[in-house]
């Protein structure tokens, strides 16, 4: 492995290793491809003076000399191997003295995530390096890959996959190296390489080689390997008659496995496990629970050291709600988890909406380990189409306070914390990621991924500061009233695409299979109802949105108070979650006195004329971007524009058979032309491409 490493050489159009992303002085604007994501300021570096000094040499630690070649705010950096206990394996303290920097940490990698904060400081601010102590908030910052062995990507909108199962070539390892070098300049220390709807044969003894040579690559920037497992892989690789976690040969089986895996790769992480969930096999299937399948496989990573994620995302056909079903099937569980399994919970109830109420799990469990799982990709937002600044909804549900413990006990902190005596905390997100040149297909669409890892990081952190970050590290030539403009654009962003989209609380009216785009209508017969928009939206005569109140499914009692009664009440609930927990008359008047039709259309009004104003921004920045990234957002957001008009008239005509009321704006669309209209799309073309659809 380290022979193919030093073979590299670096290929046209292609991000280069770590050591190459600095070497270009002069770029050429025109072949900007977003490959070098957020470290443009190095195209226009000079070699820095700054004296490194190390005392010791391990393949991390020669990075961070390559990280801080091109340091100008300081004469010497001095690393030392010997950091307060209180930093934990990944903190550091930076400490400064005229021109020299200071940094302590306990780890090797510890230091490297230190070098980052000094150049990151660097190309920020410009001006000085601050003293400052880092802790990250979570031990586990993960990236949840959705990757196929085929190559494709589930929900994937920027290429196939990175991981290449048949061979992994000397360009792969370029591109790995790079990619590994962005998540550890943002602090990202975990990665699970395959999609949650697991495929047995990543288990298999002709595959593991091939994940110990990607943990390999990863490995020198802090970045530990997880896998996704299918519960049934005991009987699909070894023919074993059943998966029940109490079978003695099923759990023998699973132990095995686990010796071989850390045979190969001595820091695994773990496995990622979706079980009884859209079909996939799990414990229930034996009568057992998720607590016995989830330590099962806990025991078997125990001896070494591993962790087992286990995702609380499961529903099934069943007569209750679906918004309920996760609670109903892990609150009685509470405590029977083992100290090295995190049980993993989606941001909201239903499944990465453009806005949902945060999941009441999060407020229900005393004694069990939690993550918040965080989409990056957007399934659910436009796919790489769409500007759409997900910092702003992420922070909403780690702010949200659940009430648990009193007031103050918000997702950030129960999750932050460890809870009975558990091992990690973790938080996780669902990457964005493929193998298009500039990474994530939509150039702003980079800064997610960006702004998620900083968020695991400090979860403290703004969307504000966040898209400051991100603009001035990506974009370092915007004037100051360009960087306004683009970063209200930015934060706009999110608040848009629920309002031309699903607002006031509307949620999951997207076309059929793919959800890119409006299927309010859509009826697949044969299907199950909650795969269907109107189990959602329940429109008809009287009104509009689910009755989840008291005197419907009474999902609002999974609630603590005073959160329970605040959703109840139709008159208190906030107009944001409206929707979510009621049905509405259309006449109903809203807390500004406008009755709900009129106040929904208002919003997917606001929704669209938000995107016109996004391009008129794009355009006020144009003389200070690249030509080539300016063209392809341009494009993007021209499409953002008219997808908002399909989502505006579709569903307002749509809704109006059922209000009988005008619509005050205009529309220009025909409904029956567009009921009869389904956009065909693969995997990842409607973003990569640019592609609205074909009449079918």
């Amino acid at each position: 492995m380290h022979n193919l490493i030093e073979k590299v050489k670096i290929g046209v159009g292609l991000v280069t290793s770590v050591s190459m992303f600095a070497c270009c002085a002069d770029p050429v604007v025109s072949n900007y491809d977003g490959s070098m994501l957020w470290f443009q300021n190095e195209l226009n570096s000079s070699k820095g003076s700054a004296v490194v000094l190390l005392e010791d040499s391990t393949p991390t630690l020669g990075l961070i000399r390559e990280e801080l070649a091109y340091l100008n705010l300081a004469d010497t950096v001095e690393f030392s191997l010997d950091g307060d206990s209180i930093l934990g394996n990944d903190g550091y303290e930076l400490s400064v003295s005229g021109k020299t920097v200071s940094v302590h940490g306990r780890t090797d990698v510890a230091l490297l995530y230190a070098a980052f904060d000094i150049m990151r400081q660097q190309n920020v601010d410009a001006n000085a390096i601050s003293p400052s102590r880092q802790i990250p908030s979570y031990d586990l910052r993960m990236l949840n890959h959705w990757d196929n062995m085929d190559g494709t990507v589930e929900r994937g909108y920027a290429g196939k996959s990175l991981w290449h199962w048949d061979e992994i070539t000397d360009e792969d390892v370029v591109r790995y190296k790079a990619y590994a070098r962005a998540n550890a300049s943002v602090g990202i220390n975990a990665v699970v390489l395959n999609n949650v709807n697991a495929s047995p044969e990543i288990l298999s003894g002709n595959n593991l080689p091939k994940v110990a040579m990607i943990a390999d690559i990863l490995r020198p920037y802090g970045i530990k390997v997880f896998l996704s497992v299918n519960f049934s892989s005991p009987m699909n690789l070894s023919g074993l008659l059943n998966a029940d976690p109490l079978n003695p040969h099923v759990r023998h089986w699973w132990q095995d496995k686990a010796q071989e895996i850390y045979a190969h790769i001595p820091d695994f992480g773990g496995f990622l496990v979706k079980a009884n969930s859209e079909g996939l096999p799990g414990p229930l299937d034996y009568g057992r629970s998720h607590s016995e399948g989830a330590n099962m496989l806990a025991e078997a990573l125990n001896l070494y050291g591993g962790v087992v994620v286990w995702r609380a995302f499961v529903y099934s056909p069943s007569d209750a709600d679906r918004a309920k079903q996760a609670y109903l099937e892990f609150k009685p569980l509470d405590g029977e988890f083992a100290d090295n399994v995190i049980i993993q919970i989606k941001n909201g109830p239903i499944d990465f909406q453009p806005r949902e109420p945060f999941s009441p799990l999060f407020g229900a469990l005393h004694n069990t380990q939690m993550a918040v799982e965080l989409q990056i990709t957007q399934e659910y937002t436009g796919a790489s189409n769409h500007v759409c600044f997900l910092p702003s909804m992420w922070c909403e549900t780690m702010n949200a306070d659940t009430y648990r413990d009193g007031a103050g006990s918000t997702i950030t902190k129960l999750t932050s914390q460890k809870i009975a005596g558990a091992k990690y905390t973790a938080i996780a997100g669902v990457s964005n990621i493929g193998d298009e040149p500039n990474w994530c297909a939509h150039p702003l669409a980079q800064a997610n991924w960006y702004a998620f890892g900083r968020l695991a990081w400090n979860a403290d952190m703004t969307p504000d500061s966040l898209a400051t970050e991100w603009i001035r590290l990506t974009l370092p030539s915007l004037p100051l009233h360009a960087e306004n403009t683009f970063r209200d654009m930015l934060l706009e962003s999110h608040e848009a695409v629920v309002d031309y989209m699903m607002p006031l609380g509307l949620h999951h009216i997207f076309a059929w299979g793919h959800h890119y785009g409006p299927e309010p209508w859509c009826d697949v017969p044969g299907a199950r109802p909650d795969w269907m928009p109107k189990y959602y939206h329940r429109a008809d005569e009287k009104g509009l949105g689910s009755d989840r109140s008291k005197t419907g499914s009474n999902a609002t009692g999974q609630y603590n108070e005073p959160l329970c009664s605040l959703y109840n009440d139709i008159n208190q609930c906030p107009d944001k979650y409206l929707l979510w927990f009621h049905h509405v008359d259309w006449n109903f008047r809203m807390k500004n006195g406008q009755t709900l039709w009129n106040e929904l259309c208002r919003h997917y009004d606001k929704g669209l004329t938000m995107t016109d104003h996004f391009l008129a921004s794009w355009k006020r920045i144009e003389p200070y971007v690249d030509k080539a990234m300016w063209e392809d957002v341009n494009n993007r957001l021209t499409i953002q524009r008219d997808d908002a008009r399909w989502w505006h008239d579709g569903c307002l005509l749509y809704f109006q058979q059922y209000s009988k009321m005008p619509i005050p704006q205009k529309t220009i669309y025909k409904l029956d032309d567009m009921m009869k209209y389904h956009i065909n799309i693969t995997n990842y073309e409607c973003a990569s491409k640019g592609y609205r659809g074909e009449k079918m």
